[in-house]
């Protein structure tokens, strides 16, 4: 019979078990029309990516699933790949190329995108390999780049579709821009924080000279492009003005006052400058009063030519000149400090300047309708529910979606412009003709798709849409998607629109959300903080079984969890504890132990165990189907630790060494339940359950395509676990007694059982004396015991005889020298208070304080006096 080394040394097994996982293809999902399919499609981590722990504890969850459900008969499939991930990677490569004094328009985009290319050859594989490193059972048969042939072809289709039904149109909108990016970003890209700022309040003068308007901004750097004030139609104050104009500070350019709606009357002053070019809802209100738009800024934030003096100056820059010539003018009436949301890129972090710009746009509307619908009929459902909130909230308000962006590494839009009569030509192929005038000078647009319009296509691009693969029409819809909290717009509402809009299907039944892995302080990781935790150099230290069970253990679906060192320490012990015990049943088997199985006769603690077991798998299965991956996990603990280790392996014992039919119905069981629970951990601990299981006698080539464990009404032993818990209370009342009068374990005594279920306690009289320290143990309906420690359970009365607990005289000898000491401090307290001096010089509380130490040891003189006096002779 094999046997396990001493000690689990995970970084000797983990490697070579998983390239053994490898070559025996377990991880391919085929088409098997005789199985259910089970799908999971991996979020893309970015080809820039280093495996953080957010990574770590999403593909754990994916990997527990898939494992569990491949266990379960299905043909599960988790289809792993990486996205291109445009802004983050066209950002590092040009940042590289700095370094070497090289910008992009020196190379040009061809030169561009071979670099890029290059790039991805380079560090694409780089976080797939990290992956591998936490045990993720992907199909890599099936990796997918959200940049290669067959995702494009389907990105391609799709925008051909949309433009087709209208849904896609091209148009000058305000959008949000981004200076250090230089490309626009979608309303989903933008992040907001409360930052400090001001209000300038400022005097606009009618142009008739008959006085002037109040407003206040917290951008004046863009009244350079302002082209109106605005007031409420129906505010009395300013019924007059309508119609007027004002001269615009500092430019002399002579703008009108409008009546707007948009205005509210009781905020401010209620006076409202218009910078349609800078301003979302100024956009719009200048689109209803057909105001000129005039763009102040170019593309890296500094003020452009419409911008006369200031032009040449950075925004900020500009925006201290501003302030201080509208102060010398005369212009300034006050500054009010205030904090307010500012919108930043989510990427750089620089803070985002509305810009109106010709951009590419999806119509969002038609496609949020259904998409909203899915989700209320329960076609997907959020787990936990309460998530689908932020879904609904993002979906009934959204705008049209600006997909185009000024970049070169991604998905060139498929759009071409005529050089000749202007004419826009959308094509699958490239066109080598303009349809309208027959001129062959095309160019094509130079931007690319926004990162999340290839990855909204990702549930069935991979699976080969827009053919009619065998796998699209399998594997579609996926069921389980995996994901924090912190993409539901960017990525899942997108998703459920795409897949609803091209499939006629949502892409997932249900959207499983889980928290943020914080720091042991609460915090979110970040390298600001420099409080991040590489996943790999935990893996390095502990093992990747110790981190994915921390990372499950009290995880609760759409929580944030807090990551401690010594959760990990635990988990490692966890891992240890199992591998001991896996030690122990090994050196005990015989050399021909057959695979297991379970005896036709089972003794009482048999059927617990069994009962025990069959009862979790049930409960641990139930968790599963409800997400409850901690729950599970934790039940799965409790068993192996409490139940198997700490109770059954020692129960076990003694069979053992009563050896015959005994020994070999303890040596069945043994191998039959420890194989089971290994199979129950598996998803959660892969590596050291394929390890121990190919160890202990087994069927089959591995455990990770192996039966999950059923539930089987036939198990359960209600009866006989009652029966086994009536003994454990008594074992577990004795050794507490024991604790509490700190007798040494090696100390046996006599044990006398008081009970109406004699049968049942006489016939685990073995396991009592093993268990509890007894040298005999008596079973009886009444015992008269004098001189014993007596314990009460719900269903017995323990005698101890005090002898065998207590040695009398070393007893008596060591509460006579507390007397001794008590008596002393005493005296010595009694002195202070029979001391007239101190009694009236020493402050009251400190004589108060002597008074209640002597009735103290007053009373502790008396028990000590007691307790000596009842020791016998």
């Amino acid at each position: 019979m094999k046997q396990l080394p001493k000690t689990y040394e995970p970084r000797e097994v983990e490697d070579r078990t998983y390239d053994r996982w490898i070559k025996g293809n377990y991880f391919h999902a085929t088409i098997d029309p005789e199985k259910k399919p089970y799908t999971i499609v991996i979020p893309p981590p970015n080809i820039t990516g280093q495996l953080h722990m957010g990574h770590a504890l999403d593909e754990t969850i994916q990997d527990i699933l898939i494992r569990w459900r491949r266990m379960q008969g299905y043909s599960a499939l988790w289809l792993p790949g990486t996205d291109h991930a445009s802004i983050a990677t066209e950002a590092k490569i040009v940042a590289k190329m700095a370094e070497e004094g090289v910008t992009k328009e020196d190379i040009g985009r061809d030169g561009f995108l071979e670099r890029a290319w290059d790039w991805k050859k380079t560090y694409g594989g780089r976080i797939v390999e990290q992956l591998k490193k936490l045990g993720s059972s992907c199909d890599w048969e099936r990796e997918r780049f959200t940049l290669d042939e067959g995702c494009s072809k389907a990105v391609n289709e799709v925008f051909n579709r949309l433009y087709e039904k209208g849904l896609i149109y091209r148009g000058e909108r305000i959008i949000n821009w981004c200076p250090h990016c230089c490309t626009s970003i979608s309303d989903a890209e933008v992040e907001y924080s409360e930052k400090d700022g001001s209000f300038w309040h400022l005097r606009y003068p009618l142009s008739d000279g008959s006085g002037y308007v109040e407003l206040a901004t917290t951008r004046p750097e863009t009244m350079l492009g302002d082209t109106a004030v605005a007031v409420h139609p129906d505010d009395p104050r300013y019924q007059a003005l309508i119609g007027k104009t004002v001269i615009l500070p500092l430019v002399g350019r002579e703008i009108p006052i409008v009546a707007d709606t948009y205005v509210e009357q009781d905020f401010g002053t209620g006076v409202v400058k218009i910078t349609p070019a800078h301003d979302p809802n100024d956009f719009e209100v200048g689109l209803r009063h057909n105001l000129p738009v005039i763009n102040v800024m170019d593309e890296t934030g500094v003020i452009n030519e419409q911008g006369g003096q200031y032009a040449g100056m950075d925004r900020y820059e500009a925006r201290k000149l501003i302030v201080k010539h509208l102060e010398e003018q005369g212009f300034l009436v006050k500054v009010e400090p205030m904090k307010h949301n500012v919108g930043e890129c989510y990427r750089c972090h620089t803070v985002i300047e509305p810009r109106v710009s010709l951009q590419w746009f999806v119509k969002m509307e038609p496609l949020a309708k259904p998409a909203i619908e899915a989700v209320r009929s329960g076609k997907t459902k959020f787990v936990p529910e309460r998530f689908d909130k932020i879904f609904y909230n993002w979906m009934e308000n959204i705008k049209d979606w600006c997909i185009s962006r000024q970049l070169w590494w991604g998905h060139r839009i498929p759009a071409w412009y005529c050089q000749d009569c202007g004419e826009t030509v959308v094509s699958r192929q490239t066109p080598h003709t303009c349809p309208k005038c027959g001129s062959e000078h095309l160019d094509q647009d130079p931007d690319t798709l926004d990162t999340w319009f290839s990855s909204a296509l990702w549930p069935f691009s991979t699976l080969g849409w827009p053919d009619q693969t065998p796998e699209l029409k399998y594997f579609y819809p996926t069921d389980t998607l995996v994901t924090g909290y912190d993409i539901i717009f960017f990525w899942v509402a997108r998703m459920i629109f795409s897949g609803v809009e091209q499939m006629g299907e949502t892409p997932f039944s249900t959207v499983f959300i889980h928290g943020l892995v914080r720091d042991a302080q609460g915090r979110k990781m970040s390298k600001s903080l420099g409080n991040g935790i590489d996943p790999l150099e935990i893996v390095e230290q502990y093992g990747a079984d110790a981190l994915r069970f921390t990372l499950v253990t009290g995880n609760s679906p759409g929580n944030d969890m807090r990551f401690m060192q010594e959760k990990v320490e635990a988990s490692r012990n966890f891992a240890n504890k199992l591998w001991n015990a896996s030690r122990f049943i090994l050196m005990n088997l015989d050399e021909d132990q057959p695979a297991p199985y379970l005896p036709e006769e089972l003794s009482l603690e048999e059927k617990w165990i069994v009962s025990q077991f069959n009862r979790l798998t049930k409960e641990v299965t139930d968790n599963l189907e409800k997400f409850e991956l901690g729950i599970a996990v934790q039940k799965l603990y409790d068993f192996i630790w409490d139940v198997l280790c700490d109770w059954y392996i020692e129960l076990a014992k003694l069979r053992l060494q009563n050896g015959g039919q005994q020994a070999e119905n303890a040596r069945a069981v043994l191998t039959w339940v420890m194989t089971k629970t290994l199979a129950l951990l598996h998803p959660f601990m892969p590596f050291i359950t394929e390890e121990i299981w190919t160890t202990l006698p087994h069927e089959g080539e591995s455990l990770m395509i192996s039966p999950w464990p059923a539930y089987d009404p036939a198990l359960d032993f209600a009866a006989e676990e009652q029966e086994m818990e009536r003994v454990m209370a008594v074992i577990r009342a004795v050794r507490n007694r024991r604790a509490e009068m700190n007798v040494p374990p090696s100390k046996k005594s006599g044990i006398y059982v008081e009970t109406s279920f004699a049968d049942t306690f006489t016939a685990c009289a073995p396991f009592i004396a093993k268990l509890a320290g007894g040298k005999a143990v008596m079973v009886n309906e009444t015992f008269e015991e004098a001189n014993a420690v007596s314990v009460v359970t719900p269903d017995a009365k323990v005698f101890i005889p005090m002898g065998d607990l207590v040695d009398f005289a070393a007893e008596r000898k060591r509460l006579q020298k507390e007397l001794d000491t008590a008596n002393k401090n005493l005296s010595s307290v009694q002195a202070k208070l029979n001391n007239e001096s101190f009694v009236s010089k020493a402050p009251a509380h400190v004589v108060e304080n002597q008074r209640q130490a002597e009735a103290k040891l007053k009373e502790t003189i008396a028990m000590l006096e007691e307790s000596i006096q009842k020791l016998p002779q």
